[in-house]
């Protein structure tokens, strides 16, 4: 007997779940949305814009078969069963609560929030509706940080005392909601955020305070360049973030025996291997360094699976609105922090 047949919650045996987008911003269109079209648990089937002609364009190029004028006709539809809102940061609550209360499930781009409190918001939302929130940090999706993190606690580097995040960029568009303060531009809210998620992903707990050094943009008054550092107990978390620097991503996660990088741990590309090293130390110029090489996947993809599997079939959910809550909480005070001048408490 068949694996599908014995198992009614394997995936052939579940009803795709027909998904609703809102909005038509170009790193849905072009980053997120064509791997989501890949899985044949996401069914794409309606996209929203408040310009309708927009929102038709953009539901054609990616073969979407309903397209509408507002936000509300599109959570009106009942056909629609979850939600995926990748809308400026500021609207993500908003639209988020909305969609919840409207009777679908809603995975909401990162940051959920522009502050702890408003992301707890949700958490009541969702004991009310009964729907599912979560937070889209695909990266928790994609297999070289689920490796990483197997390696971590396996003890495979002996005991974790140091993740070294750097994220950057070059942006100076004026027009680009990630430099407006209005709409929660800035590089903590934009790429910062991964490291936090990251962090807690690999030491597997809070880290108790926070300490940040923040740089803001004269022009936009958003934080162009933000370094922090996060007190895990015994551990840390020392990161940089810039949206006016050189493109570059890397992760080091040092151990007592060992250390894990990985190469490209955010925007891993979905169009070729990624691969992560395991160190020993044993030289100094990481030639002593093993590769772990994973075949190419899209972490769009496999993210939007699993929330579609999560809604069929039940079981946990990755970034779960309650570890959305923690995230905002760690941002919050490295805000803090940088007013200050002091540590901050989490």
């Amino acid at each position: 007997m068949s694996t599908s047949a014995q198992d009614p919650k394997s995936d052939e045996n579940l009803t795709p779940v027909r998904w609703g987008v809102l909005g038509a911003s170009h790193f849905a269109l072009k980053v997120s949305l064509p791997g989501m079209k890949r899985g044949p648990l996401t069914q794409l089937a309606a996209l929203a814009s408040r310009d309708i002609g927009k929102a038709r364009a953009a539901a054609q190029s990616l073969g979407i078969p309903r397209a509408y004028g507002s936000y509300d006709e599109l959570l009106d539809d009942p056909e629609i069963d979850a939600v995926y809102n990748p809308l400026p940061n500021h609207l993500h609550v908003k639209w988020t609560a909305r969609a919840a209360r409207a009777g679908k499930h809603v995975l909401c781009e990162k940051p959920i929030a522009l502050s702890a409190r408003d992301a707890e918001a949700l958490v009541a939302v969702q004991r009310e509706t009964g729907k599912l929130i979560a937070e889209a940090f695909m990266v928790r999706y994609h297999p070289q940080w689920q490796q990483a993190g197997r390696w971590v606690r396996s003890g495979r580097i002996g005991d974790l005392v140091s993740v070294q995040t750097a994220f950057s960029y070059f942006n100076r568009d004026a027009a680009n909601i990630r430099n407006r303060m209005d709409v929660g531009g800035g590089a903590l809210y934009d790429i910062g955020c991964y490291a936090v998620n990251t962090s807690r992903l690999l030491f597997g707990r809070e880290p108790a305070r926070a300490m940040a050094l923040v740089e803001r943009d004269p022009e936009f008054g958003t934080d162009r360049l933000t370094s922090g550092l996060l007190d895990y107990g015994g551990a840390h978390l020392t990161f940089t973030c810039s949206t006016q620097a050189v493109a570059y991503q890397r992760v080091n996660a040092l151990g007592t025996r060992g250390r894990i990088e990985l190469e490209i741990p955010f925007n891993a590309p979905a169009d070729q291997p990624c691969k992560i090293f395991l160190d020993d130390g044993s030289t100094l110029d990481g030639s002593s360094a093993k590769v772990t090489s994973f075949p190419v996947v899209d972490q769009y993809h496999l993210q939007s699976e699993a929330f579609s599997r999560a809604i069929r079939a039940g079981g946990p959910v990755e970034n779960a609105i309650e570890v959305a809550v923690g995230n905002m909480r760690v941002i919050d005070a490295l805000f803090r922090s940088a007013e200050s001048g002091r540590w901050e408490r989490i």
